[in-house]
């Protein structure tokens, strides 16, 4: 499983089984059960490991959010029992956005549904990116990311 962690929208993405392909999910509201959504929804989708987007500013200096991204992950590591993982993530809304035929933050006023394939998008980009980083080491088969 892919999160992009926000403070009002978190993105999801899950990989095919194989683990080799990430696709956008869902974009669930960041509220205080958000691990507890997040764990009902690994169980269901058979998820064997998470990766949270890392956000760092272009000097390798974490940005604001990442001290609720390390918490988000010590949660999701106690309440699953997973092992959850940090991926870079830089830029990776702006290329979400650009994914979706350039839309501008102004475009998307009042349209939910493009709001919510930029999160999942974002998610899955960086799922996909942690599993192109890791696709030498061996996944286990049959297991959703």
């Amino acid at each position: 499983m892919g999160i992009d962690y926000g403070t009002k929208r978190v993105g999801i993405a899950i990989s095919d089984d194989e683990g080799r392909i990430a696709f956008p999910h869902d974009v669930l509201p960041c509220t205080k059960n958000l691990a507890e959504v997040l764990k009902t929804l690994c169980q269901e989708k058979g998820v064997a490991r998470i990766v949270i987007g890392e956000s760092r500013d272009f000097n390798q200096k974490e940005n604001p959010i990442m001290p609720a991204v390390h918490a988000l992950k010590k949660t999701l590591e106690e309440k699953t029992g997973l092992p959850v993982y940090l991926e870079p993530e830089m830029l990776t809304t702006q290329e979400a956005k650009r994914l979706h035929h350039k839309v501008s933050p102004r475009d998307l006023r009042g349209n939910r549904e493009k709001l919510i394939d930029t999160d999942a998008s974002a998610a899955a980009l960086i799922l996909q990116s942690y599993i192109d980083r890791t696709r030498n080491q061996e996944l286990p088969s049959q297991v959703s990311v």
